[in-house]
């Protein structure tokens, strides 16, 4: 591939340029992320959890970083927390975008931890992105021992997914009525899960809507999640109260989730709300 003189540019930036991010969201759910395709950064922990600060910081659900290598990009993501996440569906859609519009393509590869995802042009400025298959085992998932994933031994009966990251979506009459923030607390650190865990609220409308609410680990309340609409919409398909295509209406609005034999399919609307650039006094107090 050809070096141009922006590049070079950029792989000899000193720190003391600050760090430039953009900032995108899909249906709310609100990532801040790093292009480091052309230069060298190191987001730590601590560095994580100091932009997630939405008061002394920028604020997002997730972090991504852009790194070059893994088809066409390679995604990272992290948590508000500063944990380390192997899957952001909505992220991976929104980067999706930002690439494709880049270099004109309608289809790309990009790779991360949960292995390499096809994204592509869904048209009306939406975007799609294969998820993967499901994991349905409780190794895979992981659960802390061998027991029936689609009925948790867990008040409620809720269904565990791995979508590259864990989920426990609890099926109920009012999603509504669920009080959420105490409620995704207690279930994301259940000792059935030993990494923690994704929590969902889901109420069937239909035999192909959902409505649905979510609690994302290391994050909280988030107004959308793609990796946990996946998981919803295949433990629903898996239980018979679905088919295999649904509508998923979330707090900040709708995604299209379509689980295939090639993996599950979710489609939607991104934004690339501004670009910005961290300083070099905001990255020199990080500790």
């Amino acid at each position: 591939m050809a070096v141009g003189r922006g590049y070079i540019r950029a792989m000899n930036a000193p720190q003391a340029s600050g760090l430039p991010f953009l900032k995108m969201h899909g249906l709310g759910n609100d990532f801040v992320v790093v292009d480091a395709r052309a230069r060298n950064v190191q987001i730590t922990p601590a560095l994580a959890r100091a932009i997630a600060d939405r008061h002394r910081g920028v604020g997002f659900d997730q972090l991504a970083v852009i790194e070059p290598g893994g088809g066409d990009a390679r995604l990272r993501f992290f948590n508000a927390d500063g944990s380390p996440s192997a899957a952001c569906g909505n992220a991976t859609r929104c980067i999706a975008r930002y690439l494709m519009d880049e270099t004109g393509r309608d289809r790309l590869e990009l790779t991360t931890d949960r292995g390499p995802l096809i994204a592509c042009d869904a048209g009306s400025g939406e975007t799609s992105v294969n998820m993967g298959a499901p994991q349905l085992r409780w190794d895979e998932i992981p659960l802390a021992e061998d027991v029936d994933t689609l009925e948790l031994p867990i008040e409620g009966a809720p269904t565990a997914t791995g979508m590259g990251n864990p989920h426990c979506t609890f099926f109920v009459e009012d999603a509504e009525a669920i009080p959420l923030e105490s409620f995704g607390a207690r279930y994301e650190h259940h000792p059935l899960y030993p990494q923690r865990t994704n929590v969902q609220v889901a109420q069937i409308l239909g035999p192909d809507h959902i409505r649905m609410r979510v609690w994302e680990r290391g994050t909280g309340i988030t107004l959308a999640s793609g990796s946990s609409s996946c998981a919803t919409a295949v433990a629903a398909a898996r239980r018979g109260l679905t088919g295999r295509r649904v509508r998923i209406d979330l707090d900040g609005g709708t995604l299209q989730v379509d689980w295939r034999e090639d993996g599950v399919w979710m489609t939607g609307p991104t934004a690339h709300v501004f670009s910005g650039t961290l300083t070099p006094a905001f990255l020199a107090g990080v500790r």
